[in-house]
């Protein structure tokens, strides 16, 4: 309680602590980690995400307002690579189940703070995450809304929860609604195998009339394949995509996209981590849910409700 009124009392003065005097003191380095573990053989890909340019921005400045500075580390699953770091405390976006990287971090006596809630027993000190099966019930019932009547899913390959959790909540919404999944998966970090899955997708028998995705950066592949088939957007194909990309206010027709406010939760994900390095009392959970935002655009606007689906048709010039 003490020192979280110090904190507050430093804060509304504006002081802010020098890292040197810090380290001397305290023989802590001042410096946290952030990560992807997920995608361990493509050491940076993640950066390509907008979602992870956001969250780390914001993580960032959060860790300077702390007198902490953030260093982003490859995604890999080699130990060796982390112990070169004197790291205080780090952030993992997205762990895998079982992650060998969290358990091993944690064996040592560093704190970790996911962004993403971890599957199963993964020992992580806090975590910070959306309400995946309520972000995904209310996206599908708003395609059901303005007239789809089979709605696929563009998911991935990882064992991650964002991933994991989305594709559980689509499965269960199918079932609820009485209809058969339509769905492809692909390895998220893979830009090529995006746009295949994208025309396998749409190449089905079953082909859907609205479709989900889960990743950036490519979701504008959908378009490009929608194009190749002969499909309008929204007319005959309703779209929606997580991302944060401003890309999409400028597509032809704008695509309606959720967010999952990668601000929001790369400050909490700091805060938490900073608060478990110094031992503080975060005066509040260790475990919190960002709310989602659905931004509504041409791609997903209502229409009228349609009864049948026109059969596949092969792309133009095929």
């Amino acid at each position: 309680m003490t020192r979280r009124h110090v904190r507050k009392v430093a804060d509304r003065l504006g002081y802010r602590p020098s890292a040197a005097a810090r380290t001397l003191r305290t023989g802590k380095s001042g410096l946290i980690g952030l990560n992807v573990t997920t995608y361990g053989d493509e050491p940076f890909t993640f950066t390509e995400f907008a979602y992870f340019a956001e969250m780390a921005r914001a993580a960032t400045s959060a860790a300077l307002a702390r007198g902490y500075t953030l260093v982003i580390l490859p995604a890999t699953s080699r130990h060796d690579v982390w112990s070169n770091v004197a790291l205080d405390g780090t952030v993992v976006i997205d762990p895998s189940d079982q992650d060998p990287v969290v358990a091993e971090l944690v064996r040592h006596g560093i704190p970790v703070v996911s962004d993403g809630r971890p599957a199963g027993s993964l020992p992580v000190t806090a975590w910070v995450d959306n309400d995946h099966h309520a972000a995904v019930r209310g996206l599908l019932d708003h395609l059901a809304q303005a007239g789809a009547r089979r709605i696929g899913l563009l998911t991935g390959t990882t064992t991650d929860t964002y991933t994991r959790l989305s594709t559980s909540a689509y499965l269960s919404w199918c079932e609820r609604v009485g209809q058969d999944p339509v769905y492809e998966e692909y390895p998220a970090h893979d830009p090529c195998a995006g746009a295949v899955a994208a025309d396998r997708l749409l190449a089905r028998p079953d082909r859907p009339d609205a479709v989900y995705r889960l990743f950036d950066p490519n979701g504008t592949d959908l378009l490009a394949a929608a194009r190749r088939y002969g499909l309008r957007v929204p007319d005959d194909l309703l779209l929606v995509c997580c991302s944060e990309s401003s890309v999409y206010t400028t597509t032809d027709p704008p695509v309606t996209t959720l967010s999952l406010k990668p601000r929001r939760i790369g400050t909490a994900v700091v805060q938490l981590l900073i608060d478990a390095i110094e031992g503080v009392d975060a005066g509040g959970p260790v475990e919190q849910v960002i709310p989602t935002e659905l931004i509504v655009r041409a791609s997903s606007q209502r229409r009228s409700p349609r009864t049948t689906v026109s059969a596949p048709r092969g792309p133009a010039g095929a």
